[in-house]
């Protein structure tokens, strides 16, 4: 199986180390994250890493998730 690397939503081009110190010091959640940034609200495909990123701060991946 080959290996993975999650670090960004591949839509919006937004890197997770940018958008997790952004989140942070705004106080936003998932449903703040997907509305002023638009990642996780157009294929879906980041949402779990967005949820992981938020609940633990880790901004790159090597798991598949999903939600």
């Amino acid at each position: 199986m080959p290996s993975i690397h999650v670090t960004m939503c591949v839509c919006r081009r937004f890197p997770f180390a940018r958008l997790l110190p952004l989140a942070r010091e705004r106080g936003w959640d998932l449903d703040d994250v997907m509305r002023e940034t638009g990642c996780g609200d157009n294929c879906g495909l980041c949402r779990p890493y967005l949820r992981r990123m938020l609940s633990t701060g880790a901004t790159a991946f090597t798991e598949l998730l999903t939600e």
